[in-house]
């Protein structure tokens, strides 16, 4: 179940651990050098959706990549669930984010929550046309539960389901390892949203005794803990260069199996 690597695997990627996320940003410009630190200093991986401001955190994503480099980044984007009952519908909502991003493709094309109205299998087969079309590389879900993440995966016809993302953290953390984790270490990689639980962490006694111990923040035991399970990638969101400097903090050491079943039960 734990693993002690800075660097995952999404389809046959080499990714880092911890990716930046880019929900809630409110600086762009603060961001942005951020952002340009953190791919500059060990972090390859950035998230974004056509839902976030409107379409401005693509755009923003977009900016930051032609500053470092298309290939110094693996860029994960989501598509809004409406989209997914017509094929024409998707690739032209792709060929919209793909133009706010500046690029020719993502990496990873996420549906952002399952389509209630569409059989799972009919959504994931038409959202193949992105990986058939190459305006992606890899496609995936997010907020998808273990019986629709199932569903999923074995309903593609060509390109596989290689990423679920979820809420997922230290404090939320009790149905995704028990009912989603086990059945993605299988077969995925789990992305875990809102990792920081936005800041609350920090207040947690547990973590912050956990922290003492290893002289480290709370942010970084909260995060170490999340990418020390397999197949884990956390994407917390920041704007803030010295913040960037705590989450890169949260690898290169590793907590024991002892203090991580310390927190699994206590924090």
């Amino acid at each position: 179940m734990y693993e002690f690597k800075e660097w995952k695997v999404i389809g046959s990627d080499k990714v880092s651990a911890i990716g930046l996320g880019t929900y809630g940003i409110k600086s762009y410009d603060k961001a942005f050098d951020a952002f340009i630190y953190a791919l500059t200093h060990g972090i390859n991986l950035v998230d974004t959706a056509e839902m976030y401001d409107g379409g401005r955190a693509e755009e923003f994503i977009g900016r930051v990549v032609k500053e470092v480099g298309r290939d110094s980044v693996f860029i994960t984007t989501k598509m809004l669930p409406n989209r997914l009952d017509d094929k024409e519908k998707i690739i032209r909502a792709a060929e919209e984010a793909l133009r706010r991003l500046g690029v020719p493709y993502v990496d990873l094309y996420l549906i952002h929550w399952p389509n209630e109205s569409l059989p799972i299998s009919v959504q994931v087969r038409n959202f193949e046309v992105l990986a058939e079309k190459g305006l992606t590389r890899y496609i995936g879900v997010s907020n998808f539960e273990p019986a629709m993440l199932r569903e999923a995966i074995e309903a593609t016809s060509k390109h596989k389901i290689v990423a679920n993302q979820v809420h997922y953290s230290v404090f939320n953390r009790h149905y995704v390892e028990k009912e989603l984790l086990p059945y993605c270490i299988e077969k995925i990689a789990l992305q875990a949203y809102t990792p920081l639980e936005r800041g609350n962490v920090v207040i947690n006694n547990v973590i912050k005794k956990m922290a003492e111990k290893y002289s480290k923040t709370p942010i970084q035991v909260a995060l170490n803990y999340l990418v020390s399970h397999m197949n884990v990638i956390a994407v917390p969101k920041t704007e803030n260069i010295e913040h960037v400097k705590e989450i890169l903090g949260s690898i290169g050491w590793w907590m024991s199996i002892d203090d991580l079943e310390y927190l699994r039960k206590h924090a």
